[in-house]
Protein backbone atom coordinates (compact mmCIF):
# COMPACT_ATOMS: atom_id res chain seq x y z
CA UNK A 1 0.00 0.00 0.00
CA UNK A 2 2.85 2.35 0.82
CA UNK A 3 4.31 1.84 -2.64
CA UNK A 4 0.95 2.37 -4.31
CA UNK A 5 0.26 5.57 -2.42
CA UNK A 6 3.63 6.90 -3.54
CA UNK A 7 3.28 5.80 -7.14
CA UNK A 8 3.46 8.39 -9.90
CA UNK A 9 -0.14 7.90 -11.04
CA UNK A 10 -1.55 8.17 -7.52
CA UNK A 11 0.40 11.36 -6.81
CA UNK A 12 -0.78 12.91 -10.09
CA UNK A 13 -4.41 12.01 -9.40
CA UNK A 14 -4.09 13.49 -5.90
CA UNK A 15 -2.67 16.69 -7.39
CA UNK A 16 -5.44 16.85 -9.99
CA UNK A 17 -8.03 16.35 -7.25
CA UNK A 18 -6.61 19.31 -5.36
CA UNK A 19 -6.73 21.52 -8.44
CA UNK A 20 -10.24 20.53 -9.57
CA UNK A 21 -11.66 21.18 -6.10
CA UNK A 22 -9.71 24.42 -5.66
CA UNK A 23 -11.18 26.02 -8.78
CA UNK A 24 -14.86 26.14 -7.74
CA UNK A 25 -14.05 26.41 -4.02
CA UNK A 26 -12.08 29.60 -4.61
CA UNK A 27 -15.16 31.07 -6.26
CA UNK A 28 -17.65 29.88 -3.61
CA UNK A 29 -17.15 32.58 -0.91
CA UNK A 30 -17.04 35.33 -3.55
CA UNK A 31 -19.85 34.49 -5.94
CA UNK A 32 -22.68 35.69 -3.69
CA UNK A 33 -21.06 39.08 -3.15
CA UNK A 34 -20.08 39.32 -6.83
CA UNK A 35 -23.68 38.59 -7.86
CA UNK A 36 -24.88 41.25 -5.43
CA UNK A 37 -22.45 43.76 -6.92
CA UNK A 38 -23.98 43.03 -10.33
CA UNK A 39 -27.52 43.67 -9.05
CA UNK A 40 -28.79 40.43 -7.43
CA UNK A 41 -30.84 40.61 -4.20
CA UNK A 42 -30.12 38.53 -1.06
CA UNK A 43 -32.27 35.55 -2.09
CA UNK A 44 -30.83 35.48 -5.62
CA UNK A 45 -27.32 35.74 -4.18
CA UNK A 46 -27.99 32.55 -2.23
CA UNK A 47 -29.32 30.81 -5.35
CA UNK A 48 -26.17 31.82 -7.24
CA UNK A 49 -24.08 30.31 -4.47
CA UNK A 50 -25.83 26.94 -4.76
CA UNK A 51 -26.51 26.84 -8.50
CA UNK A 52 -23.29 25.04 -9.46
CA UNK A 53 -23.97 22.18 -7.08
CA UNK A 54 -27.64 22.06 -8.00
CA UNK A 55 -26.61 21.52 -11.63
CA UNK A 56 -23.95 19.02 -10.54
CA UNK A 57 -26.58 17.16 -8.53
CA UNK A 58 -28.61 16.38 -11.67
CA UNK A 59 -25.49 15.35 -13.61
CA UNK A 60 -24.21 12.89 -10.99
CA UNK A 61 -26.24 9.78 -11.97
CA UNK A 62 -25.19 10.04 -15.61
CA UNK A 63 -21.53 10.71 -14.83
CA UNK A 64 -21.50 7.93 -12.22
CA UNK A 65 -22.67 5.36 -14.75
CA UNK A 66 -20.38 6.70 -17.47
CA UNK A 67 -17.34 6.54 -15.20
CA UNK A 68 -17.83 2.77 -14.88
CA UNK A 69 -18.03 2.39 -18.68
CA UNK A 70 -15.56 4.76 -20.37
CA UNK A 71 -12.10 6.18 -19.72
CA UNK A 72 -11.77 8.22 -16.53
CA UNK A 73 -9.19 10.33 -18.35
CA UNK A 74 -11.64 11.42 -21.05
CA UNK A 75 -14.35 12.47 -18.60
CA UNK A 76 -11.84 14.24 -16.36
CA UNK A 77 -10.45 16.12 -19.37
CA UNK A 78 -13.94 17.23 -20.37
CA UNK A 79 -14.64 18.26 -16.78
CA UNK A 80 -11.44 20.30 -16.55
CA UNK A 81 -12.27 22.05 -19.82
CA UNK A 82 -15.72 23.00 -18.54
CA UNK A 83 -14.24 24.33 -15.29
CA UNK A 84 -11.90 26.47 -17.38
CA UNK A 85 -14.79 27.80 -19.47
CA UNK A 86 -16.86 28.60 -16.37
CA UNK A 87 -14.05 30.54 -14.64
CA UNK A 88 -13.44 32.54 -17.81
CA UNK A 89 -17.17 33.30 -17.76
CA UNK A 90 -16.98 34.69 -14.22
CA UNK A 91 -14.06 36.88 -15.20
CA UNK A 92 -15.97 38.62 -18.00
CA UNK A 93 -19.51 38.50 -16.52
CA UNK A 94 -21.45 41.77 -16.58
CA UNK A 95 -24.82 40.63 -15.19
CA UNK A 96 -26.37 38.01 -12.87
CA UNK A 97 -27.59 36.13 -15.97
CA UNK A 98 -24.02 35.68 -17.19
CA UNK A 99 -22.96 34.53 -13.74
CA UNK A 100 -25.82 32.01 -13.69
CA UNK A 101 -24.76 30.59 -17.06
CA UNK A 102 -21.17 30.18 -15.85
CA UNK A 103 -22.41 28.51 -12.65
CA UNK A 104 -24.29 25.91 -14.69
CA UNK A 105 -21.23 25.13 -16.83
CA UNK A 106 -19.19 24.91 -13.63
CA UNK A 107 -21.67 22.38 -12.25
CA UNK A 108 -21.27 19.99 -15.18
CA UNK A 109 -17.47 20.24 -15.05
CA UNK A 110 -17.38 19.77 -11.29
CA UNK A 111 -19.57 16.67 -11.57
CA UNK A 112 -17.30 15.08 -14.19
CA UNK A 113 -14.08 15.75 -12.29
CA UNK A 114 -15.28 14.77 -8.83
CA UNK A 115 -16.77 11.40 -9.79
CA UNK A 116 -14.08 10.42 -12.28
CA UNK A 117 -11.04 11.32 -10.21
CA UNK A 118 -12.35 9.66 -7.04
CA UNK A 119 -13.28 6.49 -8.95
CA UNK A 120 -9.94 6.58 -10.77
CA UNK A 121 -8.18 6.72 -7.40
CA UNK A 122 -10.29 3.98 -5.77
CA UNK A 123 -9.64 1.63 -8.71
CA UNK A 124 -5.90 1.80 -7.96
CA UNK A 125 -6.31 0.84 -4.28
CA UNK A 126 -6.59 -2.65 -2.74
CA UNK A 127 -9.97 -3.22 -1.08
CA UNK A 128 -8.49 -3.64 2.41
CA UNK A 129 -6.90 -0.18 2.17
CA UNK A 130 -9.83 1.73 0.69
CA UNK A 131 -10.37 3.60 3.96
CA UNK A 132 -6.84 4.91 4.39
CA UNK A 133 -6.31 5.44 0.64
CA UNK A 134 -9.47 7.45 0.21
CA UNK A 135 -8.58 9.23 3.43
CA UNK A 136 -5.49 10.56 1.67
CA UNK A 137 -7.64 11.49 -1.33
CA UNK A 138 -10.07 13.21 1.02
CA UNK A 139 -7.17 15.14 2.51
CA UNK A 140 -6.46 16.73 -0.86
CA UNK A 141 -10.11 17.61 -1.40
CA UNK A 142 -10.45 18.96 2.12
CA UNK A 143 -7.30 21.05 1.78
CA UNK A 144 -8.62 22.53 -1.44
CA UNK A 145 -11.98 23.29 0.19
CA UNK A 146 -10.16 25.15 2.95
CA UNK A 147 -7.17 26.78 1.25
CA UNK A 148 -8.87 27.89 -1.98
CA UNK A 149 -11.60 30.01 -0.29
CA UNK A 150 -8.91 31.72 1.77
CA UNK A 151 -6.91 32.51 -1.36
CA UNK A 152 -10.07 33.79 -3.02
CA UNK A 153 -11.00 36.07 -0.12
CA UNK A 154 -7.44 37.44 0.21
CA UNK A 155 -7.05 38.13 -3.52
CA UNK A 156 -10.52 39.71 -3.66
CA UNK A 157 -9.76 42.03 -0.73
CA UNK A 158 -6.54 43.25 -2.38
CA UNK A 159 -7.29 43.15 -6.11
CA UNK A 160 -11.03 42.58 -6.61
CA UNK A 161 -13.33 39.80 -7.78
CA UNK A 162 -12.11 39.35 -11.34
CA UNK A 163 -8.48 38.87 -10.37
CA UNK A 164 -9.56 36.16 -7.93
CA UNK A 165 -11.50 34.44 -10.71
CA UNK A 166 -8.33 34.39 -12.82
CA UNK A 167 -6.66 32.34 -10.07
CA UNK A 168 -9.57 29.89 -10.24
CA UNK A 169 -9.02 29.71 -14.01
CA UNK A 170 -5.38 28.79 -13.42
CA UNK A 171 -6.45 25.92 -11.14
CA UNK A 172 -8.69 24.58 -13.92
CA UNK A 173 -5.78 24.71 -16.36
CA UNK A 174 -3.68 22.70 -13.90
CA UNK A 175 -6.31 19.93 -13.83
CA UNK A 176 -6.05 19.52 -17.60
CA UNK A 177 -2.25 19.58 -17.56
CA UNK A 178 -1.81 17.19 -14.61
CA UNK A 179 -3.95 14.34 -15.94
CA UNK A 180 -1.95 14.30 -19.20
CA UNK A 181 0.90 12.59 -17.32
CA UNK A 182 -1.13 9.82 -15.65
CA UNK A 183 -0.10 6.50 -17.18
CA UNK A 184 -3.18 4.49 -16.23
CA UNK A 185 -5.98 6.18 -18.18
CA UNK A 186 -8.74 4.61 -16.09
CA UNK A 187 -10.09 2.41 -18.85
CA UNK A 188 -13.27 0.44 -18.07
CA UNK A 189 -13.27 -3.23 -17.11
CA UNK A 190 -13.01 -5.84 -19.91
CA UNK A 191 -16.22 -6.16 -21.90
CA UNK A 192 -17.69 -9.43 -20.56
CA UNK A 193 -17.44 -8.28 -16.93
CA UNK A 194 -18.50 -4.73 -17.66
CA UNK A 195 -21.52 -5.53 -19.79
CA UNK A 196 -22.94 -7.84 -17.15
CA UNK A 197 -22.61 -5.19 -14.44
CA UNK A 198 -23.71 -2.34 -16.70
CA UNK A 199 -26.92 -4.03 -17.79
CA UNK A 200 -27.96 -4.47 -14.18
CA UNK A 201 -27.16 -0.89 -13.27
CA UNK A 202 -28.63 0.84 -16.29
CA UNK A 203 -32.17 -0.49 -15.74
CA UNK A 204 -32.79 1.10 -12.36
CA UNK A 205 -29.66 2.18 -10.56
CA UNK A 206 -29.43 5.91 -10.90
CA UNK A 207 -28.15 5.89 -7.33
CA UNK A 208 -26.94 3.14 -5.03
CA UNK A 209 -29.65 2.65 -2.43
CA UNK A 210 -27.21 1.35 0.19
CA UNK A 211 -25.18 4.56 -0.12
CA UNK A 212 -28.13 6.99 0.02
CA UNK A 213 -28.14 7.30 3.86
CA UNK A 214 -24.40 8.04 3.74
CA UNK A 215 -25.15 10.76 1.18
CA UNK A 216 -27.77 12.23 3.53
CA UNK A 217 -25.24 12.38 6.36
CA UNK A 218 -22.74 14.20 4.15
CA UNK A 219 -25.49 16.62 3.12
CA UNK A 220 -26.44 17.41 6.72
CA UNK A 221 -22.82 17.97 7.75
CA UNK A 222 -22.28 20.06 4.63
CA UNK A 223 -25.20 22.49 5.00
CA UNK A 224 -23.77 24.56 7.92
CA UNK A 225 -20.22 24.43 6.55
CA UNK A 226 -21.20 25.48 3.03
CA UNK A 227 -23.41 28.26 4.40
CA UNK A 228 -20.33 29.40 6.32
CA UNK A 229 -18.24 29.33 3.15
CA UNK A 230 -20.72 31.55 1.35
CA UNK A 231 -21.76 33.93 4.12
CA UNK A 232 -18.98 34.12 6.72
CA UNK A 233 -17.74 37.40 5.26
CA UNK A 234 -21.25 38.90 5.18
CA UNK A 235 -22.02 37.47 8.63
CA UNK A 236 -19.02 39.11 10.28
CA UNK A 237 -19.57 42.41 8.47
CA UNK A 238 -23.26 42.52 9.41
CA UNK A 239 -22.49 41.85 13.07
CA UNK A 240 -19.49 44.23 13.02
CA UNK A 241 -17.18 41.55 14.40
CA UNK A 242 -13.49 42.38 14.76
CA UNK A 243 -12.21 39.09 13.36
CA UNK A 244 -9.80 38.22 10.54
CA UNK A 245 -12.13 36.21 8.32
CA UNK A 246 -9.45 35.19 5.83
CA UNK A 247 -7.73 33.13 8.55
CA UNK A 248 -10.74 30.86 9.15
CA UNK A 249 -10.15 28.58 6.17
CA UNK A 250 -6.35 28.19 6.46
CA UNK A 251 -6.76 27.15 10.09
CA UNK A 252 -9.51 24.75 9.11
CA UNK A 253 -7.14 23.29 6.50
CA UNK A 254 -4.21 22.97 8.90
CA UNK A 255 -6.27 21.24 11.59
CA UNK A 256 -7.94 18.95 9.07
CA UNK A 257 -4.60 17.95 7.56
CA UNK A 258 -3.28 17.00 11.00
CA UNK A 259 -6.45 15.07 11.83
CA UNK A 260 -6.60 13.16 8.55
CA UNK A 261 -2.93 12.19 8.65
CA UNK A 262 -3.15 11.22 12.33
CA UNK A 263 -6.29 9.13 11.90
CA UNK A 264 -5.39 7.65 8.49
CA UNK A 265 -4.65 4.15 9.82
CA UNK A 266 -7.83 4.16 11.92
CA UNK A 267 -10.09 4.69 8.89
CA UNK A 268 -9.67 0.96 8.08
CA UNK A 269 -10.03 -0.19 11.71
CA UNK A 270 -12.65 1.78 13.64
CA UNK A 271 -16.37 1.38 12.88
CA UNK A 272 -18.31 4.16 11.21
CA UNK A 273 -20.25 5.17 14.33
CA UNK A 274 -17.08 6.11 16.24
CA UNK A 275 -16.30 8.80 13.69
CA UNK A 276 -19.95 9.82 13.34
CA UNK A 277 -20.53 10.52 17.03
CA UNK A 278 -17.23 12.36 17.50
CA UNK A 279 -17.73 14.46 14.36
CA UNK A 280 -21.35 15.27 15.22
CA UNK A 281 -20.28 16.63 18.62
CA UNK A 282 -17.47 18.58 16.98
CA UNK A 283 -19.81 20.09 14.35
CA UNK A 284 -22.31 21.13 17.04
CA UNK A 285 -19.53 22.89 18.98
CA UNK A 286 -18.44 24.69 15.81
CA UNK A 287 -21.94 26.04 15.16
CA UNK A 288 -22.29 27.22 18.78
CA UNK A 289 -18.89 28.92 18.67
CA UNK A 290 -19.77 30.78 15.47
CA UNK A 291 -22.99 31.91 17.14
CA UNK A 292 -21.18 33.48 20.09
CA UNK A 293 -18.08 34.56 18.15
CA UNK A 294 -16.62 37.91 19.18
CA UNK A 295 -12.88 37.41 18.66
CA UNK A 296 -10.31 35.61 16.55
CA UNK A 297 -9.82 33.01 19.29
CA UNK A 298 -13.47 31.95 19.14
CA UNK A 299 -13.31 31.90 15.35
CA UNK A 300 -10.19 29.71 15.46
CA UNK A 301 -11.88 27.24 17.81
CA UNK A 302 -14.93 27.17 15.52
CA UNK A 303 -12.71 26.40 12.51
CA UNK A 304 -11.07 23.54 14.42
CA UNK A 305 -14.47 22.08 15.31
CA UNK A 306 -15.68 22.39 11.72
CA UNK A 307 -12.60 20.43 10.64
CA UNK A 308 -13.38 17.70 13.15
CA UNK A 309 -16.98 17.62 11.93
CA UNK A 310 -17.54 18.14 8.23
CA UNK A 311 -13.91 17.67 7.20
CA UNK A 312 -13.44 14.26 8.80
CA UNK A 313 -16.85 12.96 7.77
CA UNK A 314 -16.23 13.74 4.10
CA UNK A 315 -13.40 11.18 4.02
CA UNK A 316 -15.10 8.63 6.28
CA UNK A 317 -18.36 8.74 4.34
CA UNK A 318 -16.67 8.39 0.94
CA UNK A 319 -14.69 5.29 1.89
CA UNK A 320 -17.77 3.81 3.62
CA UNK A 321 -19.85 4.44 0.48
CA UNK A 322 -17.35 2.54 -1.69
CA UNK A 323 -17.24 -0.41 0.69
CA UNK A 324 -21.03 -0.59 0.99
CA UNK A 325 -21.53 -0.54 -2.78
CA UNK A 326 -19.08 -3.34 -3.53
CA UNK A 327 -16.84 -4.04 -6.52
CA UNK A 328 -18.07 -2.98 -9.95
CA UNK A 329 -20.16 -0.15 -8.51
CA UNK A 330 -17.51 2.27 -7.31
CA UNK A 331 -18.40 4.89 -9.90
CA UNK A 332 -22.05 4.69 -8.86
CA UNK A 333 -21.07 4.76 -5.17
CA UNK A 334 -18.96 7.87 -5.66
CA UNK A 335 -21.68 9.60 -7.66
CA UNK A 336 -24.24 8.82 -4.93
CA UNK A 337 -21.87 10.11 -2.26
CA UNK A 338 -21.31 13.31 -4.23
CA UNK A 339 -25.06 13.79 -4.58
CA UNK A 340 -25.09 14.26 -0.82
CA UNK A 341 -22.16 16.65 -1.00
CA UNK A 342 -23.87 18.57 -3.81
CA UNK A 343 -27.07 18.87 -1.80
CA UNK A 344 -25.11 20.25 1.14
CA UNK A 345 -23.27 22.72 -1.07
CA UNK A 346 -26.54 23.71 -2.74
CA UNK A 347 -28.77 23.97 0.31
CA UNK A 348 -26.12 25.64 2.48
CA UNK A 349 -25.87 28.85 0.42
CA UNK A 350 -29.58 28.87 -0.49
CA UNK A 351 -30.73 28.43 3.12
CA UNK A 352 -28.04 30.86 4.22
CA UNK A 353 -29.36 33.50 1.84
CA UNK A 354 -32.93 32.95 3.02
CA UNK A 355 -31.93 33.10 6.69
CA UNK A 356 -29.90 36.27 6.19
CA UNK A 357 -32.93 37.88 4.57
CA UNK A 358 -35.60 36.55 6.95
CA UNK A 359 -34.09 36.28 10.45
CA UNK A 360 -30.81 38.18 10.15
CA UNK A 361 -27.30 37.34 11.33
CA UNK A 362 -28.13 36.80 15.01
CA UNK A 363 -30.24 33.68 14.31
CA UNK A 364 -28.20 32.53 11.32
CA UNK A 365 -26.24 29.77 13.11
CA UNK A 366 -28.67 28.71 15.87
CA UNK A 367 -31.16 27.54 13.24
CA UNK A 368 -28.48 25.37 11.63
CA UNK A 369 -28.22 23.35 14.87
CA UNK A 370 -31.25 21.38 13.65
CA UNK A 371 -28.86 19.41 11.44
CA UNK A 372 -27.31 17.71 14.50
CA UNK A 373 -30.31 15.61 15.62
CA UNK A 374 -31.12 15.00 11.95
CA UNK A 375 -27.68 13.37 11.45
CA UNK A 376 -28.21 11.04 14.39
CA UNK A 377 -31.69 10.12 13.16
CA UNK A 378 -30.39 9.18 9.70
CA UNK A 379 -27.72 7.01 11.31
CA UNK A 380 -30.20 5.17 13.53
CA UNK A 381 -32.76 4.58 10.78
CA UNK A 382 -30.64 4.02 7.68
CA UNK A 383 -26.98 3.30 8.43
CA UNK A 384 -26.55 1.55 11.77
CA UNK A 385 -27.39 -1.96 10.55
CA UNK A 386 -25.05 -1.76 7.54
CA UNK A 387 -21.91 -0.41 9.25
CA UNK A 388 -21.47 -2.65 12.28
CA UNK A 389 -18.02 -4.27 12.49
Amino acid sequence: MKTKLLSRDIVLILAASFFYMSSPMLVTPLITGFSGALGANAALMGVMGGLTNLCSLFCRPFVGNLSDRISKYKLSFIGGGLLLLACAGYTVAQSPVMVAAARLVNGVGFSCCSVCLSTWMSNLLPREKIGSGMGVYGTMNALAMAVAPSIGVSVYQKFGYRTAFLIATAFAVMVILTIQFVGNKGLPAPKPVQLEAAERKSSLQIVDRKVLPIALVVMLFGIPYCATQSFLVSYTETRHLAVTVSLFFPLYAAVLLVLLLSLKSLFDKLPFHCFLFASTASAACGIVLLTVMRSNLTMFLAAMCMAGGYGIMCSVCQSTAILLAGAGKWGLANSTYYIGMDLGMTLGPILGGELMGLVGANWFYPIFLITIPAILLVYLLGIRQHTRH
